[in-house]
């Protein structure tokens, strides 16, 4: 995909602030020290449009950029680490669901997982709600640069053989913006769901 344009729209506190305006959302999820804003900046082709920062859990809203004028990436809150007070990260998932179970314009989620760790208990249960809730999703693998190409192949391997029967066929996706790796592979998965026309009666 060719990026031309993004822009930076808001920040929303909550569900009801998000976007309605019947443009496809593309949301992104993970924990709080996966890099997830190093691979947005990567997808986005921008070196500092999502911030990255030394501390879990910077991200505490939901992010809304509008990409080529066409669709919404949204970041989403990290979870897990988060170097934040219980309480307000007690309300980052009711957030989070609220939003991907409630916005009509939610078509897909990427879902950032540490090459270099193992399923987690987080990530297992999101994934069984994503499949439940029927939103496809697709698990990207971050952080395999810091991995040597033998055993980061192994790795893939490992991760393919042990993820729940909610992820599809194919849906796993290597990335490094280091290694210029799997950017487009993953924006070619994607797109077709972003292109997709509202069915009848949505907006």
């Amino acid at each position: 995909m060719k990026i031309n344009t993004v822009e930076f729209i808001k920040s929303a506190a909550e569900f009801a602030q998000a976007p309605q305006d019947g443009r496809p959302h593309l949301a992104v999820a993970g924990r709080s020290n996966v890099g997830k804003s190093t691979l947005i900046n990567y997808l986005l082709g921008r070196r500092s449009l999502a911030r990255t920062s030394g501390k879990p859990g910077h991200t505490r809203l939901l992010n809304f950029f509008l990409v080529n004028e066409a669709f919404y990436l949204v970041d989403l809150p990290g979870y897990g680490y988060a170097a934040v007070d219980r309480q307000t990260r007690g309300e980052w998932g009711p957030m989070v669901h609220n939003y991907l179970e409630g916005h009509p314009d939610v078509k897909a989620l990427l879902l950032l997982l540490d090459l270099r760790r193992e399923l987690g208990a987080e990530e297992a249960r999101l994934m069984d709600w994503l499949g439940k809730a029927a939103l496809p999703f697709f698990p990207v693998l971050t952080k395999i640069d810091k991995l040597k190409p033998q055993a980061r192949a192994k790795k893939i391997r490992v991760w393919r053989e042990h993820l729940p029967p909610e992820v599809m066929p194919g849906a796993l996706s290597p990335v490094s913006s280091l290694l210029k790796i799997g950017r487009e592979e993953l924006w070619a998965k994607v797109s077709l769901l972003l292109a997709q026309e509202p069915a009848d009666g949505e907006s």
